[in-house]
C-alpha cells in the first residue's frame, strides 16, 4: 500500500541507509497498520546543495543529516495515528540509524485504493480480496 521515498544528502554508509529504510517500514507496520511484506521504497542521494532546508524553520535545528520522508498510502488513517507514526518514526531514526529528531521531516500524501496497480496492469486492491493483500 504505501510507497516510501527517502531522500538525503550523498556520504551516508550503505549500513545508514539500510537503517533508516528499515525503521521507517517498522513505524508503518506499528502504527499505520502497513502489512510487513507491503515494503517499497526509493532512497535518493542528492549532491551537497541539491536537498535544500531551513536549518531553523518552526524552531526545530537541522543539519545535513537531514532525511525527506514521503510516504503515499492510501487514505483512512486517525490524526492520532498519523502522530504516532512521526513520533515513532523520529525515535526510531535517532535511536537504529543516528538521524537527529529535528533532521526527519516527514509527509503522508494520501490517495485511495484505486490508485495503485503493483503490476501486470491491474488494479489489485479492486480486483483481489483484502486477505490476499497481506
Amino acid at each position: 500500500m504505501p510507497l516510501v521515498r527517502i531522500e538525503v544528502i550523498k556520504g551516508r554508509s550503505e549500513t545508514d541507509l539500510v537503517a533508516i529504510g528499515n525503521a521507517i517500514h517498522r513505524a508503518l507496520v506499528e502504527c499505520l497498520n502497513v502489512p510487513e511484506r507491503d515494503h517499497f521504497q526509493i532512497i535518493t542521494e542528492h549532491s551537497a546543495g541539491r536537498l535544500l532546508y531551513d536549518s531553523g524553520y518552526l524552531g526545530i535545528a537541522r543539519t545535513d543529516g537531514i532525511v525527506f520522508v514521503q510516504v503515499f498510502l492510501s487514505a483512512g488513517r486517525t490524526t492520532e495515528q498519523k502522530k504516532a507514526f512521526y513520533a515513532r518514526v523520529a525515535g526510531l531514526l535517532a535511536s537504529e540509524a543516528r538521524v537527529a529528531p529535528g533532521d526527519a521531516i516527514i509527509v503522508l500524501v494520501e490517495n485511495t485504493r484505486e490508485d495503485w496497480s503493483f503490476g501486470r496492469g491491474v488494479a489489485q486492491y479492486l480486483e483481489l480480496p483484502m486477505e490476499q493483500w497481506k
